[in-house]
């Protein structure tokens, strides 16, 4: 080897220039992949998990929405004087909005009894959730503004009538993030499309990466409900990867040239959610893995009650990998729970298809210890009346209904407000739609009237410009 004393400049650069382009390699790679990296800490920033403004009791909900309104006067609010005055004339005026007209009081058609330790009472409708009202926190003052479904569906997910307010599954989503990469915050299963639609789970004016991912509609099967495009027949990962990454550099020169650009930057990052998506979903709606006693549990092993079952079955596996929100729907083209007539034939069928699947959902949760941290809500957009509409239906109600929390900081086994002693008007401990959000989300550790966004120059939120947190439901 030719020494360091005797090696000329020209023989130097000759035996090392190799060395000096490994060199440039190494310090052009590791641009590249710190750039990478800084883009991908950028896509993922929005869905990041983010800080409450205070400790949590709740780190995401579970939504069971019954779409028609079901009759709390015939679930989980025992009327006595109503069993007792059928037939009669309303002692009192009837609001002056009504959805239509309604005759005298028409009594419950199923029985009611105590059960728990609470001695909470349940309808015969409910033989199984029935057995958990121990765990459940029942709001009987619940009351909203809107007498139509389209605008109560509205107001009940949104806050608002209209429609152009971002949806309380995309406010969680805003306000905490997500706890999993590869998942949305917000996950939406067989929702509807009527009555404000896509709406009800929208993101409006928010940032578009809030919005509710949904896994089929109302109208077709839970079996057969996925997120679409969750898999590529026709390009393999690798091809679809070099694909977003020339699409990212693309987009990426354009945010240098034109500066930060909060809508394409949220849409870089929901490319990139989707591709990280096509190895998650398949795995969450692979229930393969369930054991017998959980399948029948939830209900998959007969035919009345498998759809609604595997919809709950779905919502606690989402809540494990770390979703914030999720919505499951009951709602038929036909009956729902919107009896106006034939109440006992169509409340019978649509609690016969829900009541075993709740009560396994609320039964997997506590078993696995995911109650503790995750809240349940059940309700409809509103009642119904405690006067007939024709002989043997009831009209909507939105004056006072009952819906009931479980799970994560509620009083269990606890009973707040009333409606009046036939169940028209909520009356005691009254909670409108606006408490019941201010209420959830101050569970998921957030501060109602300081989650706000700019719009329009104004600053909006869920609870518009009211909305009461009811400490008294809070354990």
């Amino acid at each position: 080897m030719r020494s360091l004393r005797a090696m000329s400049r020209r023989a130097m650069l000759r035996d090392s220039a190799v060395g000096f382009g490994h060199l440039a390699l190494c310090g052009m790679l590791s641009r590249a992949a710190a750039e990478e990296r800084a883009a991908d800490a950028r896509a993922l920033r929005f869905l990041a998990a983010k800080q409450p403004h205070f400790p949590p009791r709740a780190r995401r909900v579970i939504f069971l929405f019954m779409k028609g309104g079901p009759s709390h006067v015939d679930t989980f609010e025992f009327k006595p004087r109503l069993q007792r005055d059928d037939g009669k004339p309303l002692p009192f005026d009837k609001p002056r909005v009504q959805f239509a007209p309604t005759n005298n009081l028409l009594r419950s058609p199923w029985k009611f009894r105590q059960y728990g330790e609470s001695g909470s009472w349940v309808s015969e409708l409910f033989p199984h959730v029935a057995k958990h009202v121990d765990d459940l926190c029942m709001l009987h003052g619940v009351h909203g503004t809107n007498a139509a479904h389209g605008g109560a569906l509205l107001k009940l997910h949104t806050g608002s009538d209209n429609f152009v307010r971002p949806s309380m599954g995309a406010w969680v989503s805003y306000g905490l993030g997500t706890e999993n990469e590869n998942l949305p915050a917000f996950v939406t299963i067989c929702p509807t499309l009527a009555h404000g639609g896509v709406k009800n789970w929208g993101s409006a004016f928010l940032p578009a990466w809030c919005q509710g991912t949904p896994l089929g509609v109302a109208s077709q099967p839970a079996s057969s409900a996925t997120v679409k495009y969750a898999t590529n027949q026709r390009f393999p990962l690798r091809l679809q990867r070099l694909q977003l990454d020339l699409l990212r550099e693309v987009n990426e020169q354009h945010l240098q040239d034109t500066g930060p650009n909060a809508i394409l930057e949220s849409r870089i990052a929901l490319f990139e959610l989707a591709f990280r998506m096509q190895s998650e979903i398949p795995q969450i709606q692979d229930i393969s893995g369930e054991s017998a006693v959980v399948r029948r549990q939830y209900g998959l092993d007969e035919k009345i009650t498998a759809d609604f079952g595997l919809q709950c079955l779905l919502a606690r596996r989402f809540a494990e990998r770390g979703v914030r929100f999720i919505q499951i729907t009951h709602s038929d083209s036909k009956v729902q729970w919107d009896q106006h007539g034939d109440l006992k034939q169509g409340h019978e069928k649509n609690a016969l298809e829900v009541d075993k699947p709740i009560a396994g959902l609320l039964a997997d949760l506590k078993t696995r210890g995911l109650l503790e941290d995750t809240l349940v809500l059940w309700g409809g957009e509103f009642g119904r009346t405690p006067t007939a509409q024709g002989s043997n239906g009831r009209d909507h109600n939105p004056n006072g209904f009952t819906m009931w929390m479980a799970g994560a900081g509620v009083k269990p086994g606890f009973h707040f407000g009333a409606t009046d002693e036939y169940g028209f008007f909520a009356r005691d401990n009254k909670m409108h739609i606006h408490d019941v959000h201010a209420t959830l989300l101050h569970l998921l550790g957030i501060d109602h009237e300081e989650l706000t966004y700019r719009y329009a120059g104004r600053d909006f939120r869920l609870t518009d410009v009211a909305g009461t947190v009811a400490h008294e439901i809070l354990s």
